[in-house]
């Protein structure tokens, strides 16, 4: 297997987890008011990064189709005067999983062409595509980390750690 399979395996793999949490969320959790980040917004932002750094560039990047200004962020803005932005209507589970899929589909379209000793794209991240693809895949596992960790606390869920990419996993 070379470099590139692995990293795809790793993405698959942990959109794989995410969308296990997606699918898991009953409509109590999914968009709770008491949570800091509700749930919706947390997965919505993992996959618009993940999206975005599968890119070559940040000026190649063409958000989805159905993003909402400025629903990326879960906390304050990144640039002055450092508010927090409204976050309006919620997206609902159909609308994440579809642009999980997405985020699948860009796995493979963009990883089989990547130079990996290429700078990462990103003004902010300064180091190669290669980490940038360790980011990526380490940014995807944190938040659904957060998500499990929900699920597994207020519902009492137990979910399942996902190793390689779902279709090459042998029974």
């Amino acid at each position: 297997m070379d470099t590139r399979e692995i990293i795809k395996s790793q993405y698959y793999a942990s959109l794989e987890m995410l969308k296990q949490a997606i699918c898991k969320c009953p409509e109590s959790l999914w968009n709770n008011e008491d949570a800091k980040n509700k749930f919706w917004h947390t997965a919505y932002h993992a996959l618009f990064y993940t999206h975005l750094y599968l890119q070559e560039t940040e000026k190649e990047f063409i958000p989805w189709v159905k993003h909402r200004d400025l629903h990326q962020f879960l906390g304050p803005l990144p640039w002055p005067p450092h508010d927090k932005p409204k976050i309006g209507e919620p997206y609902n589970r159909d609308e994440i999983l579809e642009y999980l899929a997405l985020c699948q589909e860009e796995v493979d379209k963009q990883i089989t062409s990547l130079k990996l000793d290429a700078e990462s794209g990103f003004r902010w991240l300064p180091f190669n595509k290669l980490e940038l693809q360790l980011y990526n895949i380490r940014h995807i596992q944190h938040h659904t980390g957060q998500l499990y960790d929900r699920l597994g606390a207020q519902e009492h869920m137990d979910l399942v750690w996902v190793a390689l990419r779902p279709d090459t996993m042998k029974n």
